[in-house]
């Protein structure tokens, strides 16, 4: 059975909508583009049509990808300045010659509607709720919580460690927290020996290694529940990074790729603004 992430975000989205349409404030969002990668440009227009869907304002900026790091913080000092921006968020990949974690660490941690800087995922790790959660992470513990999938005491197997979804989304699991935490978790990636026989333990399964496919039948245990994180482009068609059409045969339940976890990706990006925006009033 499909996961359908498209309408649970669609269920937040207008949530968000509605909240900001009987209220007298407009959250703004500041998107910062550098150069002309075609995936992110594609990225940013989506998350622009996002927010005009549900009334957050959008103030786009864009630079040439020989921007001087120096004068690219410049450009972020001013919107941490600027009290009508309530979210600042960089379209990552940086150029090579561009420092990421440095951008990511100047960006002021009450405008990091990402998740990223180092203030708001120290205080996500330790358990604070006052910090925003990367939003990848945060979209797909929402996806469990409306399909009532319990974690609790379940080994949750995550094959990946980025900083945007394996290890955020490996402490959010662990938690002390009745909503989505208390699970045993298992965090695999590149150098993991017996890697098939650790995925066929999990009772959830959670791809994010951006390799189309890379999850096969004969990896994941009959009745899981599998979340596929991966946007792979393969011949001018967008997959996951788990071999849908086999796994879905013993799986319980599986995001599909579109219409999985990317739309609630973009759904937590909407509420993070709008609660800035709200922390500012």
């Amino acid at each position: 059975m499909d996961i359908d992430g498209k309408g649970v975000a669609k269920e937040w989205r207008d949530k968000i909508r509605d909240e900001i349409i009987n209220c007298d404030y407009r959250p703004c969002l500041a998107f910062i583009l550098v150069g002309n990668d075609l995936p992110s440009k594609t990225y940013v227009r989506m998350k622009e049509r996002a927010c005009a869907e549900v009334g957050v304002l959008s103030k786009p900026l864009y630079f040439s990808e020989d921007i001087s790091e120096l004068n690219l913080l410049k450009n972020i000092n001013i919107l941490n300045n600027d009290d009508t921006i309530h979210g600042i968020l960089v379209q990552m990949p940086l150029p090579n010659h561009i420092n990421s974690q440095k951008i990511i660490n100047n960006i002021d941690p009450n405008k990091d509607v990402d998740g990223f800087h180092p203030t708001n995922v120290g205080k996500m790790v330790i358990g604070e709720d006052d910090c925003f959660i990367s939003c990848t992470p945060f979209g797909i513990i929402k996806l469990l919580e409306a399909y009532q999938i319990n974690t609790k005491g379940k080994h949750v197997v995550i094959i990946g460690r980025s900083n945007i979804v394996g290890k955020p989304l490996a402490n959010l699991l662990i938690q002390k927290n009745d909503k989505y935490g208390n699970a045993t978790v298992t965090v695999a990636h590149s150098y993991t020996e017996d890697l098939t026989k650790i995925c066929k333990t999990g009772d959830i399964l959670i791809a994010a290694i951006g390799k189309p496919n890379a999850i096969t039948i004969d990896m994941v245990k009959s009745g899981a529940v599998v979340i596929d994180v991966g946007i792979n482009y393969v011949q001018n068609k967008i997959v996951g990074d788990v071999d849908y059409d086999n796994v879905s045969k013993i799986c319980s339940l599986i995001t599909p790729v579109p219409g999985g976890v990317g739309p609630m990706t973009i759904a937590a990006l909407l509420h993070n603004t709008l609660q800035s925006c709200k922390k500012k009033i």
